[in-house]
């Protein structure tokens, strides 16, 4: 297969777009009355009630209808229907682990058959979410009693990357449906302030922690475990009383029982799931503590039914290869380096951030799959706030600055909490920012309200910034698992085209590796350093004021 900047397909796009460069988006409205109703989708015409209530925008993309034929003729071109059918399959597509990427099977139905090395892995799945659901159910309703015979009120989450982002992610975004009479925190950062922060005001004999770790051997995490199980010993006083407060989430049964966890209490998973795709896996076992079972499993049917669309929908009609395809046209034809995620969703404030790990340490790759230097832009930055509080921060810059960012708009028909007028308000101004990003206004416009010459250019909206629009019904379980499968899917579409492997993630080792070594010289003040002169001297700097602060600091209170 030729190389992407190769490809006909590409080639074809390219000239495209030398041909439409200048075109503004006022002027493919002007010339085609159905654009806004036409470059639409909703998934629910083409496959029945699968994911009904997901409405899916791209008219105001910079884009034509040879555009999306030509896109689409790129899609083919490089495989991305072969590669979607493969992953499926269970074949090993991650190349550089050797290991098949099958997040999809987590969501599978019972009867699905799913083969890995010639096992049918559906089952496994089904027996940890069995698991899960039992130990969820017992917590829940108060049959689990910690140690000294109280129920679980706590539930600290402790993890880092996709074992933290999926979780506090989606515990945030389905907050409306979650036990009110429950405690849900999450510890993620090494520096000790975060979980000095999420215990402060807990209570150890009614907190349960869940150590979220496939090796139990993650820095980050075992440093916080360990200063979990300290913090709970120095109240509680029994190492017993560990097995009643400590579960897992891992495959290394030896380390979880060493760390005095009993291994009944360990959900397990597999290396065909990526950490930045675990969510829905035994990883979202504090989700499922959360929102109950029930709600968890709905939220597997809507990963689900994306999945099912995906695999089968027309490209012409398919959400995920479309939303991937247009990523691809203004990362690499139209120049875009970032992309600007806007949940105008209050419960969905830690989706950008989730975004960002699933989208740039899938895509954010410099070597093809064979290994060969790339030449093109690969995966764009991500980033974002819910709306309207981006409105009053960074949209200055999307409208009016010098670089072009398209945006994801995502809203929802339905408020979870009517409040008289917000949510007419708050739909208000999410159509309103697509309608300005797109149409802008002109010095012309600008001079007949009034405005003095002097002031003009700096009261003018050049428009033609392009953005998605993604409108639900409202926001419940099934539908955060449609979205986030809806972005997973589209990471798989831009890494084939890109002819990148979206599901390592090399190059997030080599400063854990030096940060190993680092400690050592940290705590040893005669280490002989045989770092770079800045690294070197960062090091003495740091010993010298640590030192001096010790000096200072009073014993640690309890």
């Amino acid at each position: 297969m030729s190389t992407f900047t190769e490809a006909p397909a590409y080639r074809a796009l390219q000239a495209h777009h030398d041909a439409m460069r200048n075109v503004h988006l006022r002027e493919l409205f002007a010339n085609d009355a159905t654009r806004g109703e036409r470059l639409t989708l909703d998934p629910s015409l083409h496959s029945g009630q699968a994911v009904l209530g997901l409405y899916f925008d791209y008219s105001k993309q910079r884009v034509t209808d040879e555009t999306l034929k030509l896109l689409i003729a790129l899609a083919h071109e490089r495989g991305v229907a072969e590669k979607r059918d493969a992953m499926f399959r269970g074949d090993k597509i991650n190349v550089t682990e050797k290991r098949a990427v099958l997040h999809i099977a987590l969501r599978a139905p019972r009867d699905a058959v799913i083969l890995v090395d010639g096992e049918n892995v559906v089952p496994q799945v089904h027996a940890v979410l069995d698991k899960m659901s039992a130990f969820s159910n017992r917590v829940r309703g108060g049959e689990w009693l910690g140690a000294t015979g109280k129920r679980i009120r706590n539930v600290v989450n402790i993890g880092i990357g996709g074992s933290d982002l999926g979780p506090v992610m989606a515990y945030e975004a389905l907050k409306h449906y979650s036990a009110r009479d429950m405690t849900f925190r999450f510890v993620s950062n090494v520096d000790g302030t975060d979980f000095a922060e999420a215990v402060q005001d807990l209570n150890a004999e009614e907190t349960l922690f869940i150590v979220a770790s496939k090796t139990f051997t993650t820095l980050e995490t075992m440093t916080n475990a360990q200063t979990a199980r300290n913090w709970f010993l120095a109240r509680i006083g029994d190492e017993s009383a560990i097995a009643k407060h400590f579960v897992a989430v891992s495959t290394n049964q030896a380390q979880v029982e060493k760390f005095g966890i009993d291994p009944a209490n360990m959900f397990g998973f597999w290396d065909w799931v990526g950490g930045r795709y675990s969510m829905d896996s035994a990883i979202g076992l504090s989700t499922m503590l959360a929102i109950g079972p029930g709600n968890f499993r709905d939220m597997l049917d809507g990963f689900h039914a994306m999945d099912e669309h995906f695999r089968t929908a027309p490209f012409e009609q398919n959400l995920p290869v479309l939303m991937g395809l247009l990523a691809v046209w203004n990362n690499n034809f139209l120049n875009a380096e970032t992309v600007a995620v806007l949940p105008y969703e209050q419960y969905l404030k830690r989706f950008p951030a989730y975004l960002q790990q699933l989208t740039m340490e899938s895509n954010g790759k410099r070597v093809t799959r064979q290994g060969e230097m790339i030449t093109y832009q690969t995966g764009p930055i991500y980033w974002g706030e819910p709306g309207t509080n981006g409105q009053h921060s960074f949209y200055q810059l999307i409208h009016q600055g010098t670089r072009l960012i398209p945006c994801d708009f995502i809203a929802f028909s339905q408020t979870l909490n009517p409040l008289p007028p917000h949510h007419d308000l708050l739909m208000a101004n999410v159509l309103a920012q697509a309608e300005a990003l797109a149409f802008g206004k002109t010095a012309d416009e600008v001079r007949a309200e009034g405005i003095p010459e002097w002031l003009v250019p700096h009261r003018v909206f050049p428009g033609n910034r392009p953005s998605t629009t993604i409108l639900a019904d409202k926001l419940d379980p099934a539908t955060l698992g449609k979205l986030v499968a809806l972005y997973e899917h589209s990471v798989f579409v831009q890494g084939v085209i890109w002819d990148i492997d979206s599901f390592d993630q090399w190059g997030v080792e080599l400063g854990k590796v030096l940060a190993k070594k680092i400690i050592g010289e940290l705590e040893t003040g005669d280490a002989e350093l045989r770092h770079d002169s800045s690294t070197n001297a960062l090091i003495r700097k740091y010993r010298k004021a640590r030192g001096a602060w010790n000096v200072k600091q009073p014993a640690p209170k309890n």
